[in-house]
């Protein structure tokens, strides 16, 4: 597999230039592509019947979310090609609800039960509700809030974080969170979504809501309260980069903030502005894969079937990502590891999932 992989390298450093204006996305094409992801991963399960990593089972949890999701609806959480992997989930589950294994190079407990309850609660089974619950109720204990001593001052409140590190919390990890959340059904009203809002707000470069010194007026989104991935502005301000702002964006939406709120339409301009299917702007090929994932999920959330460029083109975004994602498959199935190897994207067992999580989340081609 490591030799068919060098090979399509070729193959996507071409296809990396082709992202722009797409033709209408065929949704039979679409399917094969998902079948043949599927097919791929169903061979490459470990003696468990998961797809475990050095890192946990963060991976096996967004793989079989992604088979949950299948468009036809296909697999459920009896499955033959699933099962084991649910099982090995939920068996993973410690005393306080968290699911992960502590054994692991970065046991990454909030990450892991993250994409754990993601997966359990999708598979729609009497076997694991109280695993989620368990896990529901984790994630909301996790957020940093008056219980561990913090008010609504602090310029983490409302956020999550890996839990490995006590001191750190972060978009990335609060948008997992909220996912793992609303899909598996707590209440609008729950408390969680206030506290994330005042989070949120905090990781967005909007100095009229951000009331942190840091704070651009460009409506994009940063990785942590005075910290981004994509260095800082002339001025030493946090640079907004696309998959944090997708995040930020999802995140308002799953925190039941309306449409158009200025906060959502604020950050809805910035992806407009820095539309790319071809780089994560502005920091290139680090966490591409990622990026279409949330991307998707994000504008799926919106509600829009297109978007508006800074050039006045208006895009139909899912066949423009869905076509760019079948343009970079491999024949075998699997989407090629990404060459900018950070956040992992050098597995391609992830990269695959995060591209039918994207696929699907957009499903049908509008």
């Amino acid at each position: 597999m490591r030799r068919q992989v060098s090979q399509w390298l070729v193959v996507v450093a071409l296809a990396s230039f082709l992202g722009g204006a797409a033709a209408r996305a065929d949704t039979a094409e679409v399917d094969t592509a998902i079948d043949s992801a599927f097919a791929w991963l169903t061979s490459e399960r470990d003696d468990l019947g998961a797809w475990r990593s050095e890192y946990g089972p963060g991976i096996t949890g967004l793989v079989a979310t992604a088979y949950l999701r299948h468009p036809s609806g296909r697999y459920d959480g009896d499955s033959p090609e699933l099962k084991a992997a649910l099982d090995w989930l939920a068996s993973l589950q410690q005393e306080d609800g968290s699911i992960y294994d502590p054994d692991s190079q970065l046991p990454l407990p909030n990450y892991n039960t993250s994409t754990a309850l993601m997966a359990l609660s999708a598979a729609k089974s009497n076997s694991y509700a109280d695993v989620v619950r368990r896990a529901q109720d984790y994630l909301m204990m996790s957020q940093t809030d008056e219980g561990d001593g913090a008010s609504p001052e602090d310029s983490n409140y409302g956020g999550i974080g890996y839990g490995s590190d006590p001191d750190v919390r972060d978009l990335s990890n609060l948008t997992f969170a909220l996912a793992a959340l609303q899909e598996s059904g707590v209440p609008e009203d729950a408390a969680v979504w206030g506290k994330a809002v005042q989070f949120l707000e905090r990781v967005q470069n909007n100095s009229e809501t951000n009331d942190q010194s840091y704070a651009s007026d460009d409506g994009g989104f940063i990785y942590s309260p005075g910290e981004s991935k994509a260095d800082v502005d002339s001025q030493g301000r946090p640079r907004s980069y696309s998959s944090m702002t997708y995040a930020g964006l999802l995140s308002f939406i799953y925190a039941n903030v309306s449409k158009d709120d200025a906060r959502v339409q604020a950050a809805h301009k910035w992806l407009q502005e820095h539309w790319s299917m071809d780089e994560n702007y502005p920091i290139g090929q680090q966490g591409l894969y990622y990026g279409y994932h949330t991307m998707a999920k994000a504008l799926s959330a919106y509600g829009d079937d297109t978007i508006t460029t800074s050039d006045g083109e208006t895009i139909r975004w899912y066949d423009a990502l869905a076509s760019h994602l079948l343009s970079l498959q491999t024949p075998d199935g699997f989407w090629p590891p990404n060459d900018a190897d950070r956040w992992y994207e050098g597995d391609p067992v992830l990269v695959t999932a995060y591209s039918l999580l994207a696929l699907e989340a957009g499903y049908p081609a509008p």
